[in-house]
């Protein structure tokens, strides 16, 4: 049985990832700096490690076939994200292990392209996306020079699974129990959406399919390009009522980012919230088949009620 490694199973990507490959048939390892596995991972075997203690993480990686990199610092602390990349490098090496790597849009900078392919050039304008090509050269170099090999799946903001962090709990959904829905953006712009899990089953096609991909891979995941109005009109469908629609008050985390980090991170990347674009690939489904692809009320639905938030279908079933 192939074993695979899932690094932050205590994140809201790790968990959905780790649940995916269980019931793939895979013999699932969750590594978590307190060692202990999130409930709903049943089957899976629990191991501690801290991702910036390279021994540590060799340790608990130690013997798998496939290592998941779902860790993801929160927004002030990326500092940490080329040192734990270099060490997830060493733990893939130490075991032979293949690489599995989730990409974001941060690479293609401002003005992004209103359409990303596999192809596009990057154009980092912020830290942040400078940080994920210094990750993403360092996987690419890794490859080349036969050491570990990487297969890295580009996705929009994440939706869907437990646990929180996303645009989509914090913002869209915060206030939807108050019968508010809050847009991020303007409400016709388009969006890309990683409903996570899609984009899950999608790693399990790739860790299927290896055979049909080389030494260093980053594919991108077209998941729902969606404007907030077609997100609002879905939720409003799963809830049974209307939503008032409000926007988030950007010029409030501008006045206050000079004095609040977390604001601060924020406000560096809200180009992406007014400027459309959306994922789209010429290879993945060559490679898995048809893409997984959630309909968008289903999976608003799903994600709703993921983050505690009842929808109709669930009311009647709790009555």
């Amino acid at each position: 049985m192939t074993k695979i490694a899932i690094l932050g199973a205590n994140g809201r990507l790790g968990r959905v990832v780790a649940s995916a490959f269980i019931d793939a048939g895979y013999d699932v390892r969750t590594v978590t700096r307190s060692g202990k596995v999130p409930a709903e991972l049943k089957g899976a075997t629990a191991v501690a490690g801290d991702a910036l203690d390279r021994d540590a993480l060799i340790r608990a990686t130690e013997g798998v076939d496939i290592i998941f990199n779902g860790l993801n610092p929160i927004y002030t602390d990326w500092g940490k994200c080329l040192p734990m990349a270099e060490n997830v490098m060493a733990a893939c090496r130490a075991n032979g292990a293949l690489h599995l790597a989730p990409g974001n849009v941060y690479n293609f900078g401002s003005p992004i392209p209103a359409v990303i392919w596999e192809d596009t050039p990057f154009h980092p304008t912020t830290e942040k996306g400078r940080i994920r090509i210094a990750m993403e050269e360092l996987f690419r170099r890794e490859a080349d020079t036969g050491r570990v090999r990487t297969i890295l799946l580009r996705g929009g903001d994440f939706f869907g699974g437990t646990g929180s962090g996303s645009w989509f709990d914090l913002i869209v959904a915060a206030k939807m129990n108050k019968g508010i829905y809050t847009a991020p953006g303007p409400v016709d712009l388009v969006h890309e959406w990683a409903y996570l899990p899609d984009m899950a089953k999608a790693f399990v096609g790739l860790a299927r399919n290896l055979d049909k991909l080389g030494s260093y891979e980053a594919l991108n995941f077209p998941g729902h390009a969606v404007t907030d109005l077609e997100i609002k009109a879905a939720a409003e469908k799963a809830l049974g009522r209307t939503l008032r629609l409000t926007s988030m008050p950007w010029w409030v985390l501008r006045a206050g980012s000079p004095f609040v980090a977390m604001w601060r991170e924020i406000v560096s990347m809200s180009y992406l919230r007014f400027e459309p674009h959306r994922l789209a690939s010429a290879r993945l489904e060559g490679i898995i088949g048809p893409i997984p692809h959630t309909p968008l009320k289903t999976a608003v639905a799903d994600a709703l009620n993921d983050i505690g938030i009842a929808t109709v279908g669930e009311n009647r079933k709790a009555a």
